[in-house]
């Protein structure tokens, strides 16, 4: 490197006494050459890359010398992206790259060439080789900034969505100019597969969109995925984004301002984050004089002095919510410090601990009389001012109660908290609307914690708080035991209800208090579950929830009711009864709800492999001998399910059933009344939901189901076990036309059979990925000697890829006597999957079985020649892993690994 400039400087001159059209550029090319034909990249020949496109790009501001040499240059270049040979078009295109990398900006140019480059480099945006794609796209990121018809940025966007290869993706995110047509694409990015693509997207925010370019949404989507990310690198970056661009550059280092571009009312998880991040950090502290009581001002007139409170914004009451927070968990943890250790040490700790209590108390009210005064204030000041109250009413639990009259201010204002009527709106016609969520107390969960937690710093005492709040509950029962409640006042008691139960930790507390818990459920819950009202009876299915899982078993009436909400409930309703029984399922296994009312399956022996088909629509209350479980399961199978239009419809019934069921499988030890043989079944269906239902509505569950099938075949042999034994099952139940039902074709059932072979391809990886467990990973590398000596077929061969290769081509040969279209594509899609699959040379009996079960495979993809040669290969790879190639499997070896594939999926 240190005598490229010589070189350089020396080129320049010989090509500069070089006649116009003579032998410089055809010798310089010559010498190029063999750049060309090198097979691998090497820091060498990079290197020789870099220098001659350094030489190319520093001709261009001498072109009037005529020589013509970077024209010239560029036109041989082009011949070469060209070229089939692979090398030659990988140099041509980076070489291309730097050129125009390094071009000054008054290099003088023909359009005419530069329309060549732009349309080669096009064509080889779509190569097969991704470094070609690469450089390629470094290639035109420099005209993509000043075209006009917008094609290349075109190109850019439709190539992301599709591109495999994360180098790619990164190169073009880094390419993108910025506009509106590619924010949406940048962003994203965020959420890719590869680290380095989603740092490069943040990085690409940070530098060329200003904050005030992006939406609301826009920047708390990207601050919750960036300051959340499980890597680090990415964080940084995001973190980097939010100090360096939008704290310092956009908001002047003023965090307030900060949190106003947030809307942190809307967001505020994102603004606590933010805020948290930025504490930690250091970029964020109390300043001198910075306190909230400077929000109590004094007017003196007449000799008496007059008090009065300036309300606060929503983002200055976050602000000092999460600043009290910190300070008292950094006191405390130099408390703990001090406390563990001695001497010089210690001194330090809790000295650093006082400075921390100190700073706090200085910003806190003075006294608790001044902390309800500051609440009171923001809750008379109506609902604008509701969420400023909410971050306000938390910071009541740093205050100390230890004296009595504070205890007897704080008790007279939670009365009144916990008396205080849901708000409500007023229809055209004249009805009310509960405002907030209809379950919880004020109609907001945060809310309802906020004051339960207030409840508990001041009632602290064993029992005191189960009293108060029982009495409370008491006094809002009355008409509501009486039936002149109207349904507002049907869910403020139910709020305050589920308030108590939610913070109870055993039914026998509430022995003894105003209500009694026979009379709570019997009285208040379970006549509320049978209004009319379906906010009503949203919140009385989920205190129920609250009250089954206190009970140390579930009570008959309690398994019934939620059964039936299920059943026959509207979709709101149904979503909570299934939110209902999955946590009881999960807390009391599905066992004892099943004994609970008296279930006893018609059927043992079906009810073990699959579940018992239900259909809720003609299910009544008499209907008690069908589980939880199939009940549940079967709503899966209810295709007209309503999604709220409002929210993230985080409350619908799939999303809940798909991730109660997950949690199932995850901690399927725990339920060992659930037949392991429903696992499959149960997997199918959350691949088979997780690919087929593409509706917004779904989108957490998605989220959910991607980490899930993540971690789940890698936890243990079992997991992967129910992997394996799954794929029959669901490729069946995805595959269209293969049950009977007309298959037909169109746009329709491609894009189905598209999905299955995802599906299928899915749950191949699901099948590759390694085991955590170190015992697994050894018995994987067991030598043939001690397999060949073991009994039975082979070892792990229910987890194994060759175990699920053995399945496919079982059920291709199993499929070939069904000459239907579907059935022929079913076939030709399995064999499609089995190629992918690999063959450990220590499973000598499952290569054995599988070299006789290929040519099974080759019948059914006659028709694709691709294929074909896929299979040929596979059948020459399994030869040479056989270690005795002329010897076949015996028949009784032969017989048990069938057998091991057709009782591994009863569901076939």
């Amino acid at each position: 490197l240190a005598v490229h400039p010589r070189k350089l400087r020396e080129l320049s001159a010989l090509r500069a006494s070089s006649s116009p059209g003579g032998r410089f550029l055809p010798a310089f090319c010559d010498a190029l050459t063999p750049l060309f034909e090198v097979l691998r990249r090497s820091p060498a020949s990079d290197r020789v890359a870099r220098f001659a496109a350094a030489f190319a790009s520093s001709s261009a501001s001498a072109a009037a010398d005529g020589t013509g040499f970077l024209e010239g240059f560029l036109r041989f270049l082009l011949v070469a992206s060209a070229a089939a040979h692979r090398p030659a078009r990988f140099r041509s295109c980076q070489i291309i790259s730097e050129i125009i990398m390094q071009l000054p900006d008054d290099a003088e140019v023909s359009d005419e060439i530069w329309d060549e480059v732009i349309d080669a480099m096009k064509i080889r945006v779509q190569d097969k080789i991704p470094a070609i794609r690469v450089f390629s796209v470094r290639a035109l990121s420099r005209f993509a900034i000043d075209e006009e018809d917008g094609g290349i940025i075109d190109i850019f966007l439709e190539t992301l969505e599709k591109e495999q290869n994360a180098e790619v993706r990164k190169t073009i995110i880094l390419s993108l100019p910025p506009s509106s047509a590619t924010l949406e694409s940048i962003i994203e990015s965020t959420i890719d597969t590869s680290e380095s693509v989603r740092r490069a997207a943040y990085s690409v925010l940070s530098t060329k969109f200003p904050l005030q370019s992006l939406s609301i949404k826009q920047r708390t989507t990207l601050l919750h995925r960036g300051l959340s990310d499980r890597s680090t690198s990415v964080k940084n970056e995001c973190l980097r984004m939010l100090k360096e661009e939008w704290l310092v550059k956009h908001c002047g280092g003023d965090v307030i301002t900060l949190l106003r571009f947030l809307d942190v009312e809307t967001y505020e998880l994102v603004g606590e984050s933010v805020m948290g991040v930025l504490l930690k950090d250091g970029s964020v502290r109390v300043q001198d004089g910075q306190t909230i009581r400077q929000y109590f001002t004094a007017n003196t007139e007449d000799a008496e002095q007059v008090s009065s409170i300036k309300l606060m914004e929503a983002e200055v009451a976050l602000y000092w919510k999460v600043m009290c927070m910190h300070l008292q968990a950094e006191a405390q943890v130099k408390g703990s410090e001090a406390a563990t250790t001695t001497g010089t040490e210690a001194a330090v700790y809790a000295s650093e601990a006082s400075d921390k209590n100190d700073l706090l108390d200085g910003v806190l009210p003075s006294t608790v009389a001044e902390f309800v005064d500051l609440v009171k204030a923001h809750l008379s000041a109506g609902p604008n001012y509701h969420f400023a109250s909410r971050q306000l009413l938390l910071l009541g639990g740093m205050l100390d109660f230890s004296d009595s009259m504070n205890r007897k201010v704080a008790s007279s204002f939670l009365y009144e908290l916990l008396n205080r009527p849901l708000e409500h709106e007023v229809d055209e016609d004249g009805n009310q609307i509960a405002i907030g969520d209809g379950v919880s107390l004020g109609g907001d969960l945060q809310w309802a914690k906020a004051v339960s937690e207030l409840a508990k710093k001041v009632h602290a005492s064993i029992g005191e708080f189960e009293m108060v709040i029982a009495t409370v509950v008491e006094e809002l029962a009355r008409p509501c035991r009486e039936r002149t409640a109207d349904f507002m006042q049907w869910m403020h008691c139910l709020a305050v209800t589920g308030l108590l139960l939610e913070n109870t930790s055993t039914l026998r507390s509430l022995e003894g208090t105003a209500i009694r818990p026979s009379e709570v459920l019997q009285s208040l819950l379970l006549p509320a579950a049978k209004q009319k009202h379906v906010d009503v009876q949203r919140a009385a299915l989920r205190c129920l929830c609250l009250f089954g899982l206190l009970e140390n078993k579930p009570s008959t009436e309690l398994v019934k009711q939620l059964r039936l909400s299920f059943i026959n409930g509207p979709d709101l309703v149904s979503a909570m009864a299934s939110k209902a029984l999955i946590d009881l399922v999960s807390w009391h296994g599905p066992q004892e709800l099943d004994q609970a009312i008296g279930t006893e399956p018609s059927d043992a022996n079906y009810e073990k492999t699959q579940f018992a088909p239900v259909d809720i629509s003609d299910l009544n209350d008499d209907d008690l001998n069908v589980g939880v479980l199939s009940i549940l399961f079967s709503g899966f199978h209810k295709d007209d399910w309503e999604f709220s239009p409002e929210g993230d419809n985080h409350d619908n019934v799939p999303t809940i059933l798909g991730e109660g069921f997950a949690k199932i499988l995850l901690l399927s030890e725990n339920y060992p009344s659930i037949s392991a043989d429903l696992h499959p079944v149960i997997l199918a269906q959350l691949v088979r939901l997780y690919f087929l239902e593409e509706s917004k509505e779904l989108g957490r569950l998605k989220q959910c189901l991607s980490v899930f099938f993540l971690h789940y075949p890698s936890l243990s042999e079992k997991h992967k076990r129910c992997v394996s034994s799954a794929f029959v099952p669901l490729m069946r139940a995805m595959w269209p036309g293969i049950h009977g039902n007309a298959g037909g074709s169109g746009p329709v059932v491609s894009k189905k059979r598209k999905q299955a072979v995802q599906a299928a391809r899915f749950m191949v990886q699901m099948v590759q990925s390694p085991l955590f467990s170190t015992e697994t990973a050894e018995q994987a590398c067991m030598s043939p000697e001690s397999l060949s000596s073991s009994p039975g077929p082979f070892v792990n061969y229910d987890i194994s890829e060759e175990g699920l290769a053995i399945r496919i081509a079982v059920e291709v040969g199993n499929s070939q006597d069904k000459k239907s279209a579907p059935m022929k594509a079913y076939a030709l899609a399995l064999c499609k999957v089995a190629v992918l699959l690999r063959f450990r040379q220590s499973e000598q009996k499952a290569i054995k079985c599988m070299r006789g079960l290929v040519n099974t495979l080759a019948a059914s993809a006659a028709s694709d020649k691709d294929l074909m040669k896929e299979l040929a290969q596979m059948a020459s790879r399994l030869k040479s892993l056989d270690e005795s190639p002329e010897e076949e499997l015996p028949q009784d070896q032969a017989d048990a690994i069938f057998g091991m594939s057709n009782n591994s999926h009863h569901t076939q």
